[in-house]
């Protein structure tokens, strides 16, 4: 159990936590072809080897939980010196021994945030580049069962793939299988600029995850998943993903490399074409603080940035790397994904409004909260909100401004924080379970802008013309971005009881197993409930969400008992405790929140000005 500390030292860490690949071909296999055909006739048959024709992994086995795991598989070559911002490659031959793949392995370069003060890490000794792994869980005896692969968040800056999906799998029955992935960060992964366009890849962070989709292809049948029933899933920067993923190349990978699709809170931050002044700004800024845009390390020596920039130490670009990031305005990020042509063709609100999308089905969502981590905690006048929007938002005009703020308007006589119900006023405009008043505004216009109303355009795209769509909103008090994380991951924390984290399990497994949400009234009520069991439900029966039906499934707890954590400067009423129950109700999104879906509109039809 997290602590109620621990509790938003997990929204932070989780929410913040907050790809060579062939454009010509989406065919998985194909990059790692030559590999496979050097595995051995026989498979070594102790079923925790597997031999992936580069390699040979030796996973381990818990014969409480019956599953097997390995952890540290190298999915693509260490892209460090002459493989820096470029495409990824299949890993070197190392067949020599039988790799212990028992641990995780080192993470990639991070970016942390809101700490300007970050100071490069012991654990950044050494090959910090080498980072390009992933994780597999597998039941006991899989054979052909559907598949789950994780993409972390952070920004995309920070996070890693050390996701444990063992309990998850346990509340499933053990009926699929598990795949975490790390991909490049910061800006060893995003950045961006015409030179380095020309004479690299920009979005080298989003060609690892497609790398790491198409090694799922190739290799995942040696642990007993299903390459044609694959689940991808993110959460933050891992959601905003899937959502490029849905989109890539323009809608027309189909079901090529997933069938369906999990995105949590997706992360949307504006997206320029890669040699827009923002991202080639952020490469000069970075260039510059490594030594890469002075007369000594440029002009006088003929090299170009690019070269400078591949020919320094890992630790000099790292520390560049954060410093630039510290540089940045609060809640915003300078390495991000770009539309490149190729790969990413346009920003998301555009692409998602004409349905051009990969995969079949869709289950997103959005936590209650989920600005509160992003803005900062001085926001008490409108002239301090007006001043906060005309930085973040630089594109917008004065009466841009004003028409924002018309869109969200603020009841200022509401004193205290506490979680609103959706329905009636106050809304999330002027109270949160975080703030109230200009701050719960400013809150709610960052949220929905960044995180939620993505997460409705991703509904309509996949409403209807033969696929499906289903949404939810997780409601538990603090109900901060990020806070969902320990409940379908488990082990869940002390806002949510046994009952909660079980249920939110299963719709997750359910999706991925049974392509619907839905799941069984017994674990709808939980078994600490008296309630009668064969009463119709909302989740027992998950509606399909349409612009003419938006319904979504309100995930929410009744009981328990108050208590206050310390959080962003104030003290915040969370319920803990055994009297805890399930409380999972369907309800109207468009009009959630005094109008949510009508404000979703508005920032879609200015979305040309922000961009995303």
């Amino acid at each position: 159990m997290l602590t109620s500390l621990s509790l938003l030292q997990s929204s932070l860490i989780l929410g913040l936590a907050l790809i060579s690949f062939s454009l010509a071909s989406p065919i998985a296999s194909q990059p790692f072809a030559d590999l496979i055909l050097k595995r051995e006739q026989s498979n070594p048959q102790d079923g925790l080897t597997v031999d992936l024709g580069y390699s040979k992994y030796k996973g381990t086995y818990n014969d409480t939980t019956h599953i097997k795991s390995w952890k540290g598989i190298r999915f693509a070559a260490s892209p460090t010196a002459e493989l820096r911002w470029q495409a990824p490659q299949p890993p070197s031959l190392n067949r020599s021994e039988v790799i212990d793949a028992s641990q995780y392995a080192s993470q990639c370069p991070q970016i942390p945030f809101g700490n300007p003060d970050f100071q490069i890490s012991a654990q950044y000794q050494g090959d910090m580049e080498d980072c390009l792994f992933l994780n597999v869980f597998a039941p006991e005896n899989a054979t052909n069962l559907p598949v789950m692969f994780w993409i972390h968040g952070g920004g995309y800056g920070a996070g890693n793939g050390q996701y444990d999906f063992t309990q998850l799998i346990n509340a499933n029955g053990n009926n699929f299988v598990g795949v975490a992935i790390q991909y490049r960060l910061g800006a060893f992964g995003f950045l961006a600029s015409d030179e380095l366009n020309r004479h690299g890849v920009v979005n080298a962070g989003i060609r690892d995850q497609h790398f790491a989709m198409q090694w799922v292809q190739a290799y995942i049948q040696q642990f007993g998943g299903d390459p044609r029933n694959v689940t991808i899933a993110g959460e933050s920067a891992g959601g905003g993903s899937v959502m490029i993923h849905s989109l890539a190349q323009g809608g027309s990978l189909g079901t090529s490399l997933f069938k369906n699709v999990i995105a949590a809170s997706p992360y949307l931050p504006f997206q320029y074409g890669y040699k827009d002044f923002e991202p080639s700004q952020s490469y000069y800024a970075f260039a510059a603080s490594a030594g890469c845009f002075d007369a000594t390390a440029y002009g006088n020596t003929n090299q170009s940035i690019l070269e400078c920039l591949v020919n320094k130490d890992a630790a000099t670009l790292q520390l560049a790397n954060v410093k630039t990031a510290a540089s940045a305005f609060y809640g915003t990020w300078p390495f991000l994904p770009v539309t490149d042509g190729a790969y990413i063709l346009d920003v998301p609100s555009r692409q998602l409004n004409q349905r051009k999308v990969n995969g079949k089905r869709l289950l997103v969502g959005n936590n209650g909260a989920e600005g509160g981590l992003f803005v900062q905690r001085n926001m008490d006048t409108e002239a301090k909100v007006r001043n906060w929007l005309s930085t973040l938002l630089p594109l917008l005009t004065k009466e841009d401004i004003d028409n924002v703020l018309f869109h969200y308007p603020v009841d200022t006589n509401v004193t205290g924080n506490y979680a609103t119900n959706g329905v009636e006023m106050p809304d999330a405009n002027s109270v949160s379970p975080v703030a109230h008043g200009q701050q719960a505004r400013a809150d709610n216009i960052y949220g929905e802008l960044t995180f939620v109303c993505p997460s409705y355009w991703m509904s309509e795209a996949y409403s209807g013309s033969g696929r499906e769509s289903y949404r939810y909103q997780y409601s538990v008090p603090p109900a901060l971005h990020g806070n969902d994380v320990s409940q379908y991951f488990g082990p869940g924390t002390n806002v949510t009881s046994p009952d909660f984290v079980k249920a939110f399990m299963n719709i997750y497994g359910n999706f991925v197993t049974k392509d619907n949400p839905s799941i069984d009234a017994q674990l709808v009520y939980g078994a600490s409930s008296d309630a009668d069991k064969s009463q119709p439900n909302a989740a027992g029966n998950w509606p399909e969400y349409s612009i003419n039906t938006p319904y979504q499934i309100n995930l929410n707890q009744t009981g328990g008992t108050p208590s206050t954590m310390p959080n962003l400067g104030a003290e915040v009423t969370i319920l803990t405790g055994s009297s805890l129950r399930n409380d999972f109700s369907k309800v109207n999104a468009y009009t959630w929140e005094g109008g949510r879906g009508r404000r979703c509109e508005f920032w879609r039809s200015i979305a040309s000005i922000l961009p995303s």
